[in-house]
């Protein structure tokens, strides 16, 4: 859609002070061509359409760089057990933890799959995303791991944002390969990642490094491949204990590494030095109740990159909403409000390895944005369980709108 846009505060970096009052941002198939002052906006585009914003804050459209959207199932009732004071290790027993998920999602078809994830993001798009990463890692069978990478991909198709894809094969040992890690990591690296390359499904490799996961050797093993396939590489690092992963992860030029909890100071001017950003997940801190926080005062002192993210998932975060993780990180990490939408805006672009396409409103982009009904972008941080976002637009298209605006196009 050719159209200029206007009577709106736009802010091209998501920074609370930084904004342009009365503007206008002019999209021409699907780019932006212009934008700033209404009043200086070139008489060129004085008889294109023209579509009132009714003095809403635009943003550039959020970006999601960190989820699990795909996977059948859920354990809510796991949730409840837990809370009523039954074991991890009893649950696991019973057939529950990520073992209920893989087997959830292998035994749906490739569509009901796509139906069961659809809604969840719907919930991210409703609230500003437009675009969004999502990981593989509940297959843990080359089938399965195809078919979850073959519906975020249709994800991305049907609803029409930016939907980039991440192999995380070596999430957790399949039920098949118990007790044999190593020979599990060769069937990731020799068969499942050359082949799901090959098909054209993977934007990014990713590994879970953790005492209850994989091994930094394991680790390695994994970036070795996917550095010769020319893949970049990330990894879920320093959640639950320092197993090094960061700085392996800053080695290889990783594109970010992911929760962070005990990340040392050492690890983090290694990520400086690579450009590896860090994202940090407080949906998961705060719903596994973990009280060890991330570095953040190293990571500011030393200017690495703050992303943040969902990191919506079944088992640890079952989360669709962006706002209320900006909320979770001011309240649980005591962030900023302009570091918490830059982490959802230019830093989480830059984890995506997009920072060239994504992140910012300027011209010569892609004109993702989204419209907000507040007198102030910290509103956005500060308000939960309340529907903020008016439209979100993708490439100059509307993608979602609140019913009282519907007619205003």
């Amino acid at each position: 859609m050719n159209a200029v846009w206007h009577n709106m505060t736009l802010s091209p970096n998501a920074h609370p002070d930084d904004y342009i009052r009365d503007a206008a941002l002019v999209v021409e198939n699907g780019k932006i061509v212009w934008l700033g002052p209404k009043s200086a906006c070139p008489t060129a585009y004085a008889a294109w359409e023209h579509i009132d914003l009714n003095g809403n804050w635009v943003t550039p459209g959020f970006i999601d760089c960190h989820t699990h959207l795909v996977y059948g199932g859920n354990r809510a009732d796991e949730f409840a057990m837990r809370l009523a004071g039954v074991s991890y290790e009893e649950i696991a027993k019973r057939g529950g933890g990520i073992v209920s998920t893989v087997n959830a999602t292998r035994a749906l078809s490739e569509e009901t799959l796509f139906a069961a994830s659809a809604p969840r993001l719907q919930a991210l798009i409703q609230e500003g995303v437009t675009t969004v990463e999502i990981k593989s890692g509940y297959g843990l069978d080359l089938a399965t791991e195809r078919k979850m990478l073959r519906v975020a991909k249709q994800l991305g198709e049907y609803f029409g944002i930016n939907v980039y894809t991440t192999f995380l094969g070596a999430h957790a040992l399949p039920p098949e390969y118990a007790g044999q890690a190593d020979d599990y990591i060769d069937l990731v690296c020799n068969e499942m990642l050359p082949t799901l390359h090959s098909e054209g499904l993977i934007d990014a490799v990713d590994i879970f490094c953790e005492k209850i996961g994989f091994t930094l050797a394991h680790s390695e093993q994994l970036f070795k491949v996917a550095t010769a396939l020319h893949l970049p590489v990330k990894m879920h690092a320093e959640q639950l204990s320092n197993m090094g992963g960061a700085a392996l992860t800053a080695k290889y030029k990783g594109l970010s590494a992911d929760h962070l909890e005990y990340l040392d100071e050492e690890a983090i001017i290694q990520m400086k030095a690579a450009g590896t950003v860090a994202v940090l997940l407080p949906g998961a801190y705060y719903f596994i109740r973990e009280t060890k926080l991330p570095p953040l005062d190293d990571l500011r002192k030393h200017q690495v990159p703050i992303a943040l993210s969902t990191d919506s998932n079944p088992g640890t975060s079952p989360v669709t909403s962006l706002p209320l993780t900006l909320n979770m990180a001011c309240t649980l990490f005591r962030m900023t409000v302009p570091e918490v939408l830059a982490g959802v805006t230019s830093n989480a672009a830059l984890a995506l390895g997009q920072s060239e396409r994504h992140g910012t409103l300027a011209i010569g982009r892609d004109a993702d944005f989204a419209v907000w009904q507040v007198e102030t972008l910290a509103e956005l941080a500060y308000w939960f369980g309340r529907p903020l976002c008016q439209r979100v637009v993708k490439a100059g298209k509307t993608l979602h709108q609140q019913n009282n605006q519907e007619n205003q196009a």
